[in-house]
């Protein structure tokens, strides 16, 4: 299976499946020097583990995560940075009826049609506990770019029709509330909501929104590897993601040029940066890119999740053997997968962002003979 590899300077290659051994991923690239223990990692896989709330899976996993190699005394060495978390709950009898057809928005048809035969324990490789992989990579590329001043905001802005109020906005909400977002009153009517749909046997999605502040000018390239193109990819090779948006996204749509385009200014006399003197922009309609490269406004994005495909109210579906059926999905599920998959935008985000960074060092002569004298 070829694609289990993302990123070209910092890159990180995810194995494994839902009801393997274990679930693991390799990151190369990461530069030596920079602090690094499990409890790093941990606490970044800690936001995406399972039952933590009745709106996750019951799957009982800890999801600790052992480093196997690329650090020494508490910093990387630059070389292979590998990483384990061991599956302790799986409960592959749950699945059994799953090998004989095909669940109805999941991707048992197209990987049966492709590879001749699948893992159908869980999904396998198409599972959502293959983002245990990207988030303990993320874990490293977020605690690097913090390292530089860059910073990261990601929540739950929507969960089915319920919307957060900005009215209401507050940060430390965000981990307040079992749903991440900041915003107590919508996470209350959010919850309300779920449980309404529990009750269904039903599910639904969300939106995420990310934010990514004290990004330099210039990371992404003009042409095929824009920033925001690179950022698109990530997020859509997230399962279940089924939209993406940078800046005001599809609203441009229905601007005017004077309305979208954002005014530049000197920092003193706008809101958008805090480095005086500088540079800046009076809005940020565009999401922080311009051209394909950051432009030192916040980078924002939203990415849409759909719902939570395995369901247990009846579906009706096709067999092995062509025969149309209904089917009750068996097993431990989520109602909704938004909450956990904050992390994982943000993961993806940050090693997008560290990739950019890291190919940005060599893209001017006297930035390369500034390194070197």
């Amino acid at each position: 299976m070829a694609g289990s590899s993302f990123g070209k300077l910092f890159k990180i290659t995810t194995w494994g499946e839902s009801h393997g051994k274990a679930i693991g991923v390799v990151v190369d690239g990461c530069p030596a020097g920079l602090p690094l223990c499990e409890e790093d990692i941990q606490i970044f896989l800690n936001r995406r583990k399972p039952g933590q709330s009745k709106f996750t899976t019951p799957r009982k996993e800890s999801d600790t995560v052992e480093i196997l190699s690329g650090v020494f005394e508490g910093k990387t060495t630059g070389t292979p940075i590998s990483m384990v978390v061991w599956n302790e709950d799986q409960r592959s009898r749950d699945y059994g009826d799953i090998a004989t057809y095909y669940r109805p928005g999941h991707a048992d048809y197209p990987f049966d049609e492709k590879y001749g035969f699948r893992d159908y324990r869980g999904g396998g490789r198409s599972s959502g506990r293959e983002t245990i992989g990207r988030v303990a990579a993320g874990a490293i590329a977020v605690k690097l770019l913090n390292e530089m001043g860059i910073d990261f905001l990601t929540y739950s802005e929507s969960i089915g029709p319920v919307s957060i109020d900005k009215s209401r906005f507050s940060v430390n909400e965000i981990y307040n509330n079992s749903l991440y977002m900041p915003d107590a009153v919508a996470a209350a009517s959010a919850a309300s909501y779920l449980e309404e749909l529990i009750a269904e046997k039903n599910s639904c999605g969300g939106v995420i929104y990310c934010e990514v502040t004290g990004l330099p000018v210039g990371l992404g390239e003009p042409v095929f590897d824009k920033i925001d193109a690179n950022l698109a990819k990530a997020m859509f090779s997230i399962g279940s993601v089924k939209g993406f948006e940078i800046g005001d996204g599809f609203d441009v749509a229905r601007a005017t040029g004077l309305e979208n385009n954002d005014a530049f200014c000197v920092a003193d006399s706008c809101t958008t940066s805090s480095s005086k003197g500088r540079i800046a922009k009076a809005t940020n309609h565009s999401g922080g890119t311009l051209g394909g490269m950051t432009d030192s406004a916040p980078l924002t994005m939203r990415v849409a999740i759909k719902p939570t495909p395995s369901i247990a109210s009846v579906q009706k579906t096709v067999n092995k053997d062509g025969e149309e059926i209904e089917i009750a999905i068996k097993g431990r599920h989520d109602p909704i997968i938004v909450p956990r998959a904050v992390v994982v935008v943000e993961a993806m985000a940050a090693i997008t962002i560290l990739d950019a960074v890291l190919e940005n060092m060599g893209s001017r002569m006297d930035k390369i003979l500034e390194f070197y004298k």
